[in-house]
């Protein structure tokens, strides 16, 4: 059975997420600020944590470093937040998706279920994606019907493919496609996208599975 850690300073979130998620058969530990946080999550070593910023003893992305610190455990930020320097710094800090306040109850459990997916990877190949109308061999590097991608198309594209669901940031893209001194070069990123858009999308300008979240960067939404 799953386990969840929920850190909020509000307790009617808190129980209200404790009941959603219970009703699911998930098991839900709570904490109301960051020093509980950290000492459930050694207690308990949940499968995922569910975490509001704006906390009372300490901020958020303090306790993303903590956890980071000796943990890989998944994290999903839930916070009023809004700004996208507030979601960037989140991100960067070591969470894996960004949920905003007020939010609806099914995304939420979308994405703790997108997350806890990948909690235990196989150790084997993957197997073949379906992109829309086409299916991706990223062990062959093929597409069907026959669709050629160039060689940083395949980068960024088996990037997001082998984390359904997850948020990927622009700066992680960058990273893991130019190399480490790429940190500001987000038009690349819109470029690229925007050609893997027109190359496996039905509808480029309503992309359904190649998903941009402005300001933060990239998901691949199965």
């Amino acid at each position: 059975m799953t386990r969840i850690l929920v850190v909020d300073d509000d307790p009617q979130i808190l129980r209200a997420l404790r009941i959603n998620l219970r009703a699911r058969d998930y098991e839900v530990d709570v904490a109301a600020d960051g020093a509980s946080a950290l000492k459930a999550a050694a207690a308990h070593s949940p499968d995922l944590v569910v975490l509001d910023l704006g906390l009372p003893d300490m901020d958020g992305a303090e306790v993303i470093r903590g956890l980071r610190g000796w943990s890989p455990v998944p994290i999903i930020v839930l916070s009023g937040r809004a700004e996208g320097t507030d979601k960037v710094a989140a991100l960067d800090a070591g969470a894996d998706d960004y949920v905003t306040k007020p939010f609806g109850v099914d995304e939420l459990l979308a994405r703790i279920r997108a997350v806890t997916r990948r909690i235990h990877p196989s150790d084997t190949a993957p197997g073949p994606v379906t992109v829309g109308r086409y299916t991706v061999d990223l062990t062959d590097h093929t597409i069907t019907p026959e669709q050629r991608l160039t060689p940083t198309e395949w980068q960024l594209l088996e990037r997001l493919l082998r984390n359904p669901g997850k948020l990927i940031t622009q700066r992680s893209l960058l990273h893991d496609v130019w190399g480490p001194q790429y940190g500001t070069e987000t038009n690349y990123l819109r470029q690229y996208m925007a050609r893997l858009r027109r190359k496996l999308e039905e509808d480029p300008t309503r992309p359904r599975h190649l998903i941009t979240e402005p300001g933060m960067g990239y998901r691949f939404q199965p």
